[in-house]
Parts: structure tokens; C-alpha cells; sequence
């Protein structure tokens, strides 16, 4: 059984923590950038070359040295996934790149006692335009950069990103900032919505129509659907683990703010006599036994722009991977199949 690995989740987790006190425009100014720019691509290019090498042979460890947060979560449920596939089953893993050149930085100043980050528009293929947005953060204890998110981007159109003249960006607190109309926390409920009404309740207040908001609406219709009159599937919150959230200010007053969620996706057979089998991508966690019903668990990173004044915000990107399964197996002989 395959299932749209692309659904999102609601939380009410608290934001990037901002222990410095409060800074003044002229301050801001004569803040340091958390990083150089050649650092910044740097830091981008070395995520790339170790992360080829963790992926050939799916080493936890040394993907650890490149990743942290729900990014690690979600790329160690991708190398579990691989295993549960035969030989003949697992594609050959071929070598990437990030076209730095194509690259767009969002690096903000950072005070003194604040969290250490940058932010930047990706492209993974070569000479085309970025289609990624992805959040590096400092790992203090080793001094070394790491990916923490990265979401697809639906759409060709960049966030504005509000500059100063040595075009670096501008930290904001990406929940309770009375100069944003939406947080982090209200961004995931809107995402959840999407998923688990199509978008019917907060969904349609928070977002506005966009690329990312429509493909989040069409797996609700089509996920919940995929198994017509036989089975149903739904979709809800989960325990998220990952409650970091990172904000720049944007050009028009606004913020850009990148979000974590984790949510479930339940499927079940519509009466006794049916039974689901999983398919050969469910094989490491439910091992190609039957099941009368299966909850996957997956963790996703979102990215959002948010206006200055209250009005609804933009979903831009969004990228899920399946972290669990579970179910109680079927022990009786094989039935008609969902």
C-alpha cells in the first residue's frame, strides 16, 4: 500500500528561544552577522559532500555531524525504509549537489546570548533556479553548522527578505511578536486544518490560497478517498517533538517563518472481513503483515510568510517524511484485499 507521504500537523509548542534583550534599530545595525556569507556557502557545500557519504551507507553517525532536529529525524526514517526493501528493490544511490552559485542567503544578525542560524534558498539542480528553503543552526557544543529544516518549495517566487546595505537579514521572534499577525503555533494549526478538513476551518483563516496550500489540500482529498467504500483515512496532531522555529523580517514588515509539526494519518478497514496489506515502503516497520488499521507518524518542515498586520499568511513550502507505522495484525488467513 503507498500513501502520499506529504501530510502536516498542528502544535502548541513554543518558539526560537530569543534570550537576548530587546535591540534597537541603530543596535541592529552594529550587530554581527551570525555567520560570513563564504561561510554560509562554506557551511552549504559541506552539508552536501557528508551527507553523500552518510547516505551511500546510510551512517547514522556521520549524518549526525550535518543534521540535527526533525531534519535527522526525517532522513533516519528514510534510511530505515531503504532497509526494509530487498537488494533488487533498493535504487542506486547517485551523488548531489547544491548549486551554490544559484544559492539565495538569509543570514540575520544575531545579539549576543542568541541562537546562532541562517537561512537560504536552494537549488539541487545546476544552473536552475532554487527550489528549496532550508535552515542551517549552530550546533554550540562542536561549533560546527548543521541543517536543521528543509522544505520544498511550491511556486518559483522568493520570499522578500527585508536586507540592510551589507544584505544581511533581520532575526524576529517567530511566536508571540506583536509585529507579525501569526506565529509559529497558529501557522501549524492552519497546516493541520489543511490536512484534516482540506483546509475548512482555520485553514481557509490563516492561509490564503497558494501553491503549497493547494498540494496539502489535495492529499486530504485523495488520501481520504483512496480507499472508497472499504476503508477510510484521517488525519490528526501528534506529539511534536521538535519545537524550534526560526523568523527574518521581510520587506514589507512582515516575517518569513520556518516551522516544525508532526501529525498521524490513520487508515482502517470499513467493517470486519477486510484487512490492509501494507506495501513493500511499510515493510520496515510492519514487516508485510496484515493489518486491520495502520497509524503512520510523520514529521514535516514548513515555511510561511506572515504580513505585518492581520491578514492571512502564505504557505510556501512543506516537505513530510513518514517516521512510524503501527497496527494490529491480522491473524486469521489472508482476505480480500484493501
Amino acid at each position: 500500500m503507498a500513501l502520499a507521504a506529504t501530510a502536516c500537523n498542528n502544535d502548541d509548542s513554543p518558539g526560537a528561544k530569543n534570550t537576548a534583550p530587546p535591540v534597537s534599530a541603530d543596535k541592529k545595525r552594529e550587530l554581527p552577522p551570525a555567520l560570513t556569507k563564504q561561510q554560509a556557502l562554506a557551511a552549504i557545500d559541506r552539508y552536501a559532500a557528508v551527507n553523500n557519504k552518510a547516505n551511500a551507507d546510510r551512517d547514522r553517525a556521520l549524518l549526525d555531524t550535518i543534521e540535527d532536529g526533525p531534519l535527522y529525524a526525517m532522513s533516519v526514517s528514510e534510511y530505515k525504509e531503504t532497509e526494509g526493501l530487498t537488494k533488487s528493490e533498493r535504487k542506486p544511490y547517485k551523488p548531489w549537489a547544491y548549486d551554490t552559485q544559484k544559492s539565495k542567503l538569509y543570514i540575520p544578525r544575531i545579539a549576543p546570548g542568541q541562537p546562532r542560524w541562517f537561512a537560504a534558498a536552494l537549488s539541487g539542480t545546476k544552473g536552475k533556479a532554487p527550489n528549496r528553503l532550508a535552515v542551517f543552526a549552530e550546533e554550540p557544543q562542536h561549533k560546527r553548522w548543521e541543517m536543521v529544516s528543509v522544505a520544498d518549495l511550491y511556486g518559483k517566487d522568493l520570499p522578500k527578505v527585508a536586507l540592510d546595505a551589507d544584505g544581511y537579514a533581520s532575526a524576529v521572534a517567530a511566536n508571540g511578536n506583536k509585529d507579525v499577525a501569526a506565529g509559529a503555533d497558529l501557522l501549524r494549526s492552519g497546516v493541520l486544518d489543511n490536512f484534516a478538513t482540506g483546509g475548512q476551518n482555520s485553514g481557509k483563516k490563516v492561509f490564503a490560497a497558494s501553491k503549497a496550500s493547494k498540494q496539502q489540500i489535495k492529499v486530504h482529498d485523495e488520501t481520504g478517498k483512496q480507499y472508497g467504500s472499504q476503508g477510510t483515512s484521517t488525519f490528526a496532531g501528534g506529539t511534536n517533538r521538535y519545537r524550534e522555529a526560526y523568523a527574518l523580517k521581510a520587506s514589507d514588515g512582515g516575517a518569513l517563518v520556518f516551522f516544525s509539526h508532526t501529525h498521524t494519518q490513520t487508515d482502517a478497514v470499513a467493517r470486519s472481513g477486510l484487512q490492509i496489506n501494507p506495501g513493500k515502503d511499510d515493510r520496515a516497520w510492519l514487516h508485510d503483515i496484515p493489518r486491520r488499521s495502520i497509524q503512520y507518524t510523520f514529521v514535516c518542515n514548513d515555511a510561511a510568510t506572515v504580513p505585518a498586520k492581520a491578514a492571512p499568511s502564505t504557505l510556501l513550502a512543506y516537505t513530510c517524511a513518514r517516521t512510524d507505522a503501527s497496527g494490529p495484525p491480522v491473524n486469521s488467513a489472508p482476505l480480500p484485499r484493501v
